[in-house]
């Protein structure tokens, strides 16, 4: 237990520094901010953010997870008859809906600033009206359980879970085009050159040391069961052979003298 606690604050091995070594790498990056300007500090702090063009690529988050969670936990809430989760589901919908029109907001500003191709305009439309169709179904079902004054019941909210769920549908098919827009085409995404002699993660060499630590661990274990196997074998072999020999004793005994 003690060498565990030890491990986990000092580090040790392959796995680099334990939490000593993150505390003094945080205080020494805390102090080195007293010497910045403002700007400078916001962009040490926030490093993407100082270099984003827009805001859109950051926001999207939001509305993403709050609208998923909100129709997760509604149609949970309507399954197990649980009035309360519903009532939480009905916040999470609320941020959404917001979240979604300062992503809308931010990926329509970013949409005539962002230097793109004919085939990404292509893609980059269809993105927007399916970021568009979100937001407006966002907005029609909080309106709808705002006007409502408590939880849907019965049919009408069958027919609000169906528009959740397409919500939903379209929201996951526009994010899937914001992804290959970004990964695919390098949309708003600036080449960086690896310089000569640069740091690359070698996880393939990681994984080689793995497997041969493993090997070395199975082998081993077969040299010590094939020794146990052994010892085994030669334990049975003299246990054969003297047994042997006293039943050549016993016979020894059973012949008759012959009187002469």
């Amino acid at each position: 237990m003690n060498n565990f606690i030890s491990f986990q604050i000092h580090g040790g091995g392959d796995h680099g520094g334990g939490i000593a070594d993150t505390v003094a790498s945080l205080l020494a990056f805390v102090e080195t901010l007293f010497d910045k300007e403002p700007m400078d500090i916001f962009a040490s702090i926030m490093p993407g953010l100082a270099h984003m063009e827009n805001i859109h690529p950051l926001l999207v988050h939001f509305p993403i997870a709050f609208l998923s969670v909100f129709f997760v936990l509604d149609l949970a809430g309507t399954w197990a008859k649980k009035e309360q989760w519903r009532k939480v589901a009905s916040f999470m919908l609320y941020f959404g809906a917001l979240g979604a029109a300062l992503t809308v907001a931010a990926g329509l500003l970013a949409a005539n600033s962002v230097a793109h191709g004919g085939d990404v305009h292509d893609i980059m439309e269809r993105h927007k009206y399916l970021g568009l169709s979100v937001l407006a179904l966002a907005l029609v079902l909080s309106i709808w359980r705002l006007k409502s004054g408590a939880v849907i019941q019965g049919a009408a909210n069958t027919l609000f879970l169906l528009l959740a769920a397409l919500m939903c549908g379209l929201m996951a098919m526009g994010a899937d085009l914001g992804g290959l827009m970004v990964y695919q085409h390098g949309v708003a995404v600036e080449a960086v050159l690896l310089p000569e002699g640069g740091h690359q993660h070698d996880h393939a060499g990681e994984h080689q040391h793995e497997h041969e630590h493993e090997h070395e661990h199975e082998h081993e274990h077969e040299h010590e069961h094939e020794h146990e196997h052994e010892h085994e074998h030669e334990h049975e072999h003299e246990h054969e052979h003297e047994h042997a020999g006293d039943h050549q004793h016993e016979h020894g005994h059973d012949q008759p003298m012959h009187v002469h």
